[in-house]
């Protein structure tokens, strides 16, 4: 069974023994009753209307009051010096949920059992069925990759190799004839036919 209250503007979900942080609650010392937005209970029935909820109830216990982070506030104007820094934390009253009356809905001791009950028969069912999934899935993922994989790399080592070896040679040997031809034939053509006409 839970309920979803409303504390300090905020709406919480509840069940009994559940400890949360509310917002402040002033002058309150020891228990303290809470009146629920909606009831849900273990059978799955649920209570909405405000009729019935006037006689619902959530029943809470303050354990005490505690403070949240520290969130800064920064105020900031372009072009004016103004910059202010300041900082907040917020006062929470710490609760714990003792108990949920609602008229209707059954009590959680039952919902105790029967959670009981679902867990033992769970249990040699997993262990059957988990051995006969394992062998399937690693049977079946060692066949696949081992036959795509090889092909694969065949492929993929042999073109790379003939490329690079068929442009490189090719590259070097236009390169290095070029340049040694073109600073011989021109210097001493110039010079021979000036020597001879003076």
């Amino acid at each position: 069974m839970y309920a979803i209250i409303r504390a300090g503007g905020k709406q919480a979900k509840v069940r009994e023994g559940d400890v949360i942080d509310v917002e402040r609650i002033k002058n309150a010392d020891g228990e303290i009753t809470l009146r629920p937005l909606l009831v849900v209970g273990d059978d799955g029935t649920v209570i909405s209307d405000r009729v019935a909820l006037d006689k619902a109830k959530v029943t809470a216990t303050i354990l005490g009051e505690n403070r949240g982070e520290k969130v800064e506030v920064f105020k900031y104007k372009a072009k004016t010096g103004y910059r202010r820094r300041s900082g907040h934390r917020q006062t929470y009253s710490r609760i714990q949920v003792t108990k949920i009356e609602a008229p209707g809905v059954k009590a959680p001791a039952k919902a105790s059992k029967s959670k009981s009950k679902p867990k033992t028969a769970p249990k040699p069912k997993t262990t059957a069925k988990k051995p006969a999934t394992k062998a399937e899935t690693t049977a079946e993922p060692a066949k696949k990759p081992a036959a795509k994989k090889p092909a694969a790399k065949a492929e993929t080592t042999a073109e790379p190799a003939k490329k690079p070896a068929a442009k490189k040679p090719a590259a070097k040997a236009e390169t290095t004839a070029e340049p040694a031809k073109k600073p011989a034939a021109k210097k001493p053509a110039a010079k021979k036919p000036k020597a001879e006409e003076a």
